[in-house]
């Protein structure tokens, strides 16, 4: 019993610990901007005026969308088709200097998008929000591209020294119509991991994964395989013996189970022998048994040596002071919901977020479901009406042939017919 009462109090006192450690280090934590575009959203963000003069600019409205787990969550679509919209707002600047760095946000294409971007971008320095454009310098551009079926990638561009650099995988975005969480985290050593509805989708570091600084190592162009390298796992066994009278057992025999007929004819026939038949104690050609090589190597790799052109620097993974947030995308057909953006230094934290818009998840693809069948119910509808419309041509055009065709034969019977006109008829 006091066994069992230790116990409970031990569990305890861990648990007290392990609660104040956690809020210990969500103190420390720091939201930095986060955005569900509630009530007031208008006042932190503005749309650019850019493409506006050449009536190519497309506006942003505030929208559920068509489906949604919430009617009143609601984001900023893009409402126009063949457009080019950029909105940006800006935020309190901050350094990733020893801080891991977290971008989240969500997006529903609710469109056929066709081509068309979803991204989002961080900017350092001062932008000019009014004329916020494709060609504004940014720190860091996360998120989906889709064009076609060839081309749907997860773009994560980082800003080194004035020039971008693409990530070096293909990472691939989402193509559906519901809402999905895409996240970027980046740390203070370097590495990254790139999340997708709070799944890892892949992850790294800034020293591979990017052409941003020459290789630490590279492949030793003058190494060759030493002679005496043994690449080979497995080896005949020096010891095997081939068993006395092997290479004497037959392939076949003769069916111990056959009989000779009743009416074989020996005269006839010749002697009678038995069938052949395979013969159970032939194993083959010997070989010796295979076993480990003791001198086995493994496979010959190049080696690597250091990179003389290689200098490090352990800022690599600092980005510019953040200064500003913004959306800058050109698509095809519009549509698209983009909502809860995040930009914080606890990943913990963003992955509550996910959790918590995702409680509505099962709701969000009922009314997606719904939507779909009253798409398709609209589309038979609508085909229905395009047959009947046709058939409706086509009777018309048989009457119009068997009218002209009555007008012939009685003209016919009055004159001949090649006196008339035939255009007039």
């Amino acid at each position: 019993m006091a066994k069992q009462l230790k116990l409970q109090l031990l569990q305890l006192v861990l648990l007290t610990l392990s609660s104040l450690f956690f809020n210990f280090h969500c103190s420390r934590s720091e939201i930095i901007f986060e955005e569900r575009f509630e009530d007031g959203w208008k006042s932190r963000w503005v749309q650019s005026d850019w493409k506006r003069s050449e009536g190519k600019a497309g506006y942003f409205k505030h929208a559920a969308g068509k489906w949604h787990g919430d009617p009143d969550d609601k984001g900023i679509q893009t409402s126009s088709d063949a457009k080019h919209f950029a909105i940006s707002a800006k935020i309190p600047e901050f350094s990733n200097k020893n801080r891991t760095l977290v971008l989240q946000y969500s997006v529903r294409f609710e469109q056929e998008i066709e081509c068309g971007g979803g991204y989002i971008k961080l900017m350092s320095a001062f932008v000019n929000q009014k004329k916020f454009s494709g060609d504004t310098p940014y720190s860091l551009m996360f998120g989906p591209d889709i064009c076609g079926t060839d081309t749907k990638k997860l773009h994560v561009i980082l800003s080194y020294q004035g020039q971008n650099y693409p990530i070096k995988k293909d990472l691939q975005c989402e193509t559906d119509k519901l809402t999905h969480f895409y996240t970027f985290i980046l740390r203070p050593d370097a590495t990254y991991s790139v999340l997708v509805d709070n799944r890892e989708r892949d992850s790294g570091s800034m020293y591979t994964d990017w052409d941003i600084l020459p290789p630490r190592k590279l492949k030793d162009v003058n190494a060759k395989k030493p002679a005496d390298w043994d690449m080979r796992e497995y080896i005949d066994d020096p010891n095997d013996i081939k068993p006395e009278g092997y290479d004497s057992i037959p392939k076949e025999i003769p069916d111990p189970t056959a009989k000779k007929p009743a009416d074989w004819d020996e005269d006839e026939s010749g002697l009678w022998r038995a069938p052949k038949v395979p013969n159970p104690a032939y194993k083959g050609p010997w070989r010796r048994k295979r076993v480990k090589n003791p001198n086995y190597k493994g496979k010959w790799k190049t080696p690597y040596i250091d990179n003389p052109e290689f200098e490090d620097d352990p800022d690599l993974y600092v980005l510019k002071p953040i200064k500003y947030v913004g959306i800058e995308v050109w698509q095809v057909k519009a549509g698209s919901v983009f909502d809860n953006i995040l930009i914080c230094d606890e990943p913990e934290y963003a992955k509550k977020v996910v959790e918590e818009v995702f409680a509505n998840r099962e709701a969000e693809k009922e009314a997606f479901e719904e939507a779909e069948k009253r798409r398709k119910a609209q589309e038979e509808e609508e085909a229905q009406r395009a047959r009947e419309e046709g058939e409706k041509r086509r009777r018309e055009r048989g009457h119009d042939r068997r009218h002209r065709d009555r007008y012939r034969d009685k003209y016919r019977r009055h004159r001949d017919w090649d006196d008339y006109d035939h255009d007039e008829l």
